[in-house]
């Protein structure tokens, strides 16, 4: 039997020990495992467009690579601004993940006055894919080629109409773009939306868009409208025989769209890689290239110090754009 001060011994030893046990530092979150719970994605737009099929078949990808479930949670308005409010003010622990895209951190910034910093409030991951633009008019019109549309504008100033999905988007911009560096006068007609404003060009109530290729692609093959440039830096595949904007007179003009993925500023570095390793093993997948090409879209695979410069430059060329044109948005 034991004897009392033995007894005592043991019980000073224990209590030593978990003091000591108890003084030790707490793992970061970065040391903790991650993920070890569900993973949510906002898309900022509707479901059933272009982003959110890319959101939808990348996330699935991502969750199996990961070893838990990404939830979609698709928060459309105010150009994805409301979304990227939302996930600039979330907890910085790579749980709470957001499709950035044109608007929200290339176009938003350069015309509206937003309630978030489009670098300062994220941590970028990585890029999903990327497509072109395309100018488009309908099958009905005179114009073969850009230089054929741009001479029918300029014959009469102020006339011809193009569609937008809204004031300040994307497909509103890339038109002031054109208009800049051609010298021409449009008529913008903005929409509530990319869909509502493809219609109306099908219904011939306006004469041109310059939607992303992905929107346009399954219009132009049925032979609804006629595409007139590609604004990428080379042809696009699915398009071969249709100039670039630069091959057609203005060296140097690009515009893609493009779909990534961000988190909220202050995610841990060792998180951040985590994701980045998920998103471009789930882009090298065949099955993710084919669906993606089918879209007439190109998975992009950066890191995440790429993406962030990426975002940078595009927030530099839009800001540009918009003051060297002097275009005010109403909001």
């Amino acid at each position: 039997m034991n004897s009392p001060s033995t007894h005592r011994r043991a019980t000073a030893c224990l209590a030593a020990a978990l003091t000591a046990l108890l003084a030790l530092p707490l793992p970061s979150q970065a040391q903790i495992a991650f993920p070890n719970k569900v993973i949510k994605l906002i898309v900022p737009v509707a479901p059933g467009g272009g982003a959110d099929a890319v959101a939808r078949m990348v996330s699935e990808k991502m969750s199996q690579s990961l070893g838990q479930p990404i939830i979609i949670e698709n928060k459309a308005g105010a150009s994805g601004s409301i979304a990227a409010m939302d996930v600039a003010r979330a907890a910085p622990d790579g749980y709470t993940l957001m499709q950035c895209f044109v608007a929200t951190h290339s176009t938003n910034p350069a015309v509206l006055k937003l309630k978030y910093d489009p670098i300062a409030d994220f941590a970028p991951v990585g890029m999903m894919a990327q497509t072109s633009n395309v100018l488009v008019v309908s099958d009905k019109s005179k114009a073969k080629n850009l230089q054929e549309f741009l001479a029918l504008a300029r014959a009469k100033p102020g006339s011809l109409s193009f569609s937008s999905a809204g004031a300040g988007s994307a497909t509103h911009l890339i038109m002031e773009y054109l208009e800049n560096q051609a010298k021409v006068d449009l008529v913008h007609v903005p929409y509530k939306g990319a869909a509502p404003a493809m219609q109306d060009l099908l219904g011939g109530q306006v004469e041109a868009m310059f939607p992303s290729l992905t929107t346009a692609l399954p219009h132009i093959k049925a032979g609804k409208l006629r595409a007139l440039a590609v604004a990428s830096v080379k042809r696009d595949p699915m398009l071969p025989d249709v100039s670039t904007v630069a091959e057609q007179g203005f060296a140097g003009f690009s515009a893609i769209q493009w779909w990534g993925l961000c988190a909220p500023a202050k995610t841990p570095e060792a998180v951040v890689a985590r994701l980045n390793k998920a998103l471009n093993d789930a882009l090298a997948l065949p099955d993710i290239q084919a669906r993606l090409h089918e879209m007439a879209a190109e998975p992009t695979p950066v890191t995440p110090a790429q993406f962030g410069s990426f975002l940078k430059a595009e927030v530099i060329k839009w800001k540009k754009l918009v003051s060297d044109t002097g275009l005010q948005i109403e909001q």
